[in-house]
């Protein structure tokens, strides 16, 4: 559903993407994560043809994103916490405006999210909350059944609820929609995406199934038999390793089941026990920016 090869840009001296490179696979739901200022923005308006990028390509719905056309447009729905709507038009009004640029749009449907969403149809747009802009915009972009939906921090300063009532008319109507979503709220995200991709200052890390991701961090425990030894060279793997008397705590970033006990046996001595632990998206985020930062200082 989209392609990125070697995606570069540059604002002034200011490298904001530096050669990415990852794939949404269609029928996907694919979360770009990283903390604020990392590229994920830049990113998502790139491949939405809003700002041009410096070098490399992009392809969305198999077409050059620099050349979508109204065809393609039509089977895109946008979602962003920055996007401009005219404030003096209302609800319905708005909606009104919309149905004519899409010829698969579905009044049925739009009566279905305003309810589900509990829209005021007479009210102003200028005169909704945040939250209830951000459930318009979602109202805006699915009646017409988008094969694409991109959501670019979509959570953004939503309460709780709104939150909630956000994701379940989301999912309510997700049907075979490819979504390429940006969020900082990734414990909203957890359960539905199945693709993650970390960018970190421009650059991706990593894109990989979340099935993936998830079988290879463990937060591990582990209880020796006798304090534990000094260890100057851990794995590149192993990550936060701390020490606290005979108990060695770290993330595992690449655990195997099959090698673990070789490899921590040739690290550490006599073991008494050991725990394993799966690791939330949010738990994997936090280690593995920690780990950045870190790094870069």
């Amino acid at each position: 559903m989209i392609q990125v090869s070697n995606l570069w840009k540059k604002f002034g001296r200011h490298d904001a993407l530096r050669g990415l490179s990852f794939t949404v696979p269609e029928g996907s739901a694919f979360a770009l994560i990283g903390a604020n200022g990392a590229g994920k923005t830049t990113c998502i308006k790139t491949l939405m043809n809003i700002i041009e990028p410096t070098r490399g390509s992009i392809s969305v719905l198999g077409v050059d994103s620099k050349r979508l056309s109204p065809r393609e447009l039509r089977r895109i729905g946008y979602v962003s916490e920055n996007q401009d709507m005219p404030a003096r038009m209302t609800v319905s009004e708005y909606l009104a405006y919309l149905r004519p640029f899409y010829p698969d749009w579905d009044r049925e449907l739009e009566t279905a999210i305003l309810r589900r969403l509990r829209l005021p149809a007479n009210r102003r747009i200028g005169d909704l909350s945040h939250g209830m802009r951000m459930k318009h915009s979602l109202a805006c972009a699915l009646p017409f059944r988008p094969k694409l939906l991109v959501l670019d921090e979509p959570f953004s300063g939503l309460d709780p609820l709104v939150r909630d009532e956000f994701m379940e008319g989301l999912l309510d109507q997700a049907g075979d929609m490819t979504i390429l979503i940006s969020s900082h709220e990734l414990s909203e995200i957890e359960n539905m995406v199945t693709h993650v991709g970390f960018i970190d200052e421009g650059r991706l890390l990593f894109a990989e199934s979340m099935s993936d991701l998830a079988g290879r961090f463990r937060e591990v425990r582990v209880v020796l038999e006798e304090s534990v030894p000094a260890m100057t060279n851990p794995p590149d793997h192993w990550l936060g390793v701390q020490t606290t008397g005979n108990v060695l705590t770290f993330v595992d970033t690449h655990f195997s089941e099959a090698r673990f006990g070789e490899q921590l046996a040739s690290f550490v001595g006599s073991v008494r026990r050991v725990d394993t632990e799966p690791m939330p998206l949010r738990a994997i985020f936090t280690t593995l920016a920690r780990a950045c930062r870190e790094a870069a200082v």
